[in-house]
């Protein structure tokens, strides 16, 4: 066996040689989202709304063809600073957890000054942090966040930092939590330790909120991963429906 491979710059798996697909890729072929185009829709308004004199120079300057090109653009680019401060803060998170001192930057500081406090006041321990994960059986892979005992417990969680938090991710976490094995320091696989709890652990500005899935939704979660990523594989195929054109000759 060729094992897990994690390539981070694309953000891929192969598993025993073979690509394989992540979790968060299945979940987003295999469960539509209803509210994208209103959030899209209003991010482009907001824009002009709140920038009016600037949208009509835009127009005035470029014309209608550049100023549609810069503005079906605007919720991506929000989209994509959104991910890079949700990196940065994972990135610092790690490292704090294991109880290092970090240099933090000011446009950061609430976010990690929140999850400081609560990692204080709950007195979570951690298990492991940002490893890789695979099942053989099912064909995916991932990486989670934390494991770590709270309460006498052992929580699988999810640093989240967007708007808000969706039960969707409930899914990407018993997905983690059912994957046969991690990835060591070594690169070696080990089995991960039997998970009680899932969580999402929403990082903000304002401070750091613990939202539980009850554990009795456990398997529920698990067994609608496992129906979405069905789909999920299946998308592409599906998609290629009815695509031939009939003659009637």
């Amino acid at each position: 066996m060729q094992g897990l491979k994690f390539y981070p710059a694309s953000h891929r798996y192969k598993l025993d040689g073979a690509w394989v697909p992540g979790v968060t890729t299945l979940i987003g072929k295999g469960l539509p989202k209803p509210a994208l185009p209103y959030w899209a829709a209003k991010t482009v308004a907001e824009w002009v709304a709140d920038q009016p004199d600037l949208a009509e120079t835009l127009t005035r300057m470029g014309g209608r063809g550049p100023a549609v090109a810069f503005l079906k653009e605007l919720p991506w680019q929000k989209r994509d600073e959104a991910a890079v401060r949700g990196t940065d803060v994972h990135a610092l998170a790690e490292r704090i957890v294991h109880g290092e001192e970090v240099e933090v930057p000011p446009h950061l500081a609430g976010h990690v000054q929140g999850y400081v406090d609560w990692l204080d006041s709950s007195g979570a321990e951690p298990i492991l942090t940002e490893r890789p994960v695979a099942s053989r059986q099912w064909r995916y892979a991932g990486t989670f966040d934390l494991i770590a005992t709270l309460d006498g417990a052992t929580w699988l969680l999810d640093i989240k930092t967007s708007s808000g938090v969706y039960g969707s991710t409930a899914l990407q976490l018993t997905a983690y939590g059912n994957a046969e094995f991690y990835l060591d320091d070594d690169g070696a696989e080990q089995p991960l330790p039997p998970v009680d709890r899932y969580g999402v652990l929403h990082v903000t500005e304002y401070g750091t909120t613990l939202h539980a899935l009850p554990e009795h939704l456990n398997d529920d979660a698990w067994s609608d991963f496992r129906h979405v990523a069905w789909i999920g594989r299946r998308a592409k195929t599906i998609d290629s429906y009815l695509c031939e054109e009939t003659s009637h000759e």
